[in-house]
């Protein structure tokens, strides 16, 4: 079995400032507002890699056509080097 899947969630207080409107209302959808918040957290984080991982990919391809256009086609400046 994975040992990061049997290991007991390591949890410790953090101070939040929440708006006190948004907290009362929450408290009718929700008895566990720390549970709550924390996994909505968890689905935050989960899309921000998610985008960074999508962001990555994007300039890599960019990059591997640039490669391929400049190994076809060569540079503009080769034209003009002095070396």
């Amino acid at each position: 079995m994975n040992q990061a899947a049997s290991a007991p969630l390591l949890k410790r207080p953090f101070n939040l400032l929440l708006s006190e409107s948004t907290v009362l209302k929450v408290r009718g959808y929700t008895n566990n507002l720390s549970a709550t918040v924390d996994a909505l957290l968890v689905e935050y984080v989960a899309r921000q890699e998610q985008a960074q991982l999508a962001r990555q990919q994007q300039g890599d391809a960019v990059a591997e056509a640039w490669n391929r256009f400049h190994a076809a086609q060569g540079s503009f400046a080769d034209d003009y080097s002095t070396l």
